[in-house]
């Protein structure tokens, strides 16, 4: 397949935006978190409130573009591909370094005390059912998994759909994004209930929206560069912005929050974190560069290797810039990503000239 090069811009982006959130993260940890934030938020000042929720916020678009690149690359399937060749290719893809990766977060810090043996055998004997205690941010493995299982389910209908039909199930999708804000003010609608949570529009929504959405802009959208320009940054501002006020409005400087509540906007699958994504991808659209920089190209194959590993560097760096230099959370918080994404490349183009390094970075 022809490289496409402004899908390498948008992987290189979506992996630095991952380290932002993270090291935004740990700024409004409450006590006891790890170098993601738990089920309870503090925020030490408002300061912290004003740039954890700039950062934070705006970079929450990170994950809806990684589903959307893999499904603009793969849905539909090609038509002579069976189910089981896809399914053995994107297996032998990303599964491999997703495991040992899992072993390493489940024992190497052992070796700088942040967990004991017992912590440790836990996680190893959960590998099956879930991330190790350490790498919450491998949570993101299991809906990609899920949408790769899915796209040759939905790759017939992707086929011969038409643009209208595709706007009614994305027109539903977004509609199924609202639903986190009319549970809160509202309560349970559409047949949600203490026995039932799959509510009426259950199975248009999630990250299965992204992939649809993916498949229209690439196959039915005829905009050119210059609409695409013009309503991509309008739809980026309005869900930037959104996005960043969610939380801001309710983190509360010095008290004990309910991470899930201060972050009801900030959840991937809302109204406000889909137009954030869809208004930057089609942004990134514009780019028709035939040959990209090098580093960008280079990046852009090595971003799953850096995503696996980038929570081993990010603790190092959040105690030099927090820590031990204090800098303020304006400075501090980029600092601590750009390093981190800087550590991870280096050490994933190292790892790349070993033999056999795709089983480790893929």
């Amino acid at each position: 397949m022809k490289r496409i090069v402004f899908l390498d811009y948008v992987r290189v982006f979506a992996c630095f935006l991952v380290m932002v959130v993270h090291a935004s993260e740990n700024f409004y940890g409450a006590a006891g978190a790890t170098d993601m934030v738990g089920p309870q938020s503090y925020l030490g000042s408002e300061a912290d409130r004003l740039w954890v929720a700039v950062y934070d916020g705006f970079s929450r678009m990170a994950v809806p573009l990684f589903m959307i690149v893999s499904a603009f690359l793969l849905a539909p399937m090609k038509q002579e591909q069976t189910m089981w060749q896809f399914y053995r290719q994107r297996a032998l893809r990303i599964l491999p370094p997703f495991f040992i990766f899992m072993i390493l977060y489940s024992t190497l810090p052992m070796l700088w005390g942040q967990i004991n043996g017992e912590t440790s055998f836990n996680d190893m004997s959960r590998i099956l059912l879930n991330f190790p205690s350490l790498a919450g941010h491998l949570w993101f493995m299991y809906p990609l998994i899920s949408l790769y299982l899915f796209i040759p389910i939905i790759s017939p209908w992707l086929s011969k759909a038409t643009a209208k039909e595709e706007r009614f199930f994305i027109g539903l999708f977004l509609l199924s994004t609202c639903m986190p804000y009319l549970n809160r003010w509202f309560g349970e609608v559409w047949g949600q209930c203490f026995w039932n949570e799959y509510h009426m529009l259950w199975y248009f929504s999630g990250y299965l929206g992204y992939l649809v959405m993916a498949h229209y802009i690439r196959v039915h959208l005829t905009w050119n560069r210059s609409k695409r320009l013009t309503i991509g940054t309008i739809l980026m501002v309005v869900g930037a912005v959104w996005t960043i006020y969610s939380f801001y409005v309710q983190a509360i400087p010095g008290e004990i929050l309910v991470t899930p509540e201060i972050e009801i906007g900030w959840a991937f699958c809302t109204i406000n974190c889909v137009l954030l994504t869809a208004g930057t991808f089609l942004l990134f659209t514009c780019i028709n560069r035939q040959n990209p920089p090098q580093v960008i190209t280079e990046t852009s194959k090595l971003s799953y290797g850096m995503y696996l590993m980038h929570i081993f560097w990010l603790g190092l760096w959040v105690t030099v810039f927090k820590h031990n230099l204090e800098l303020p959370t304006v400075a501090a918080i980029p600092c601590i990503a750009v390093s981190t994404f800087i550590s991870c490349f280096i050490a994933t183009k190292i790892i790349s000239f070993i033999p056999g390094s795709k089983w480790i970075i893929g």
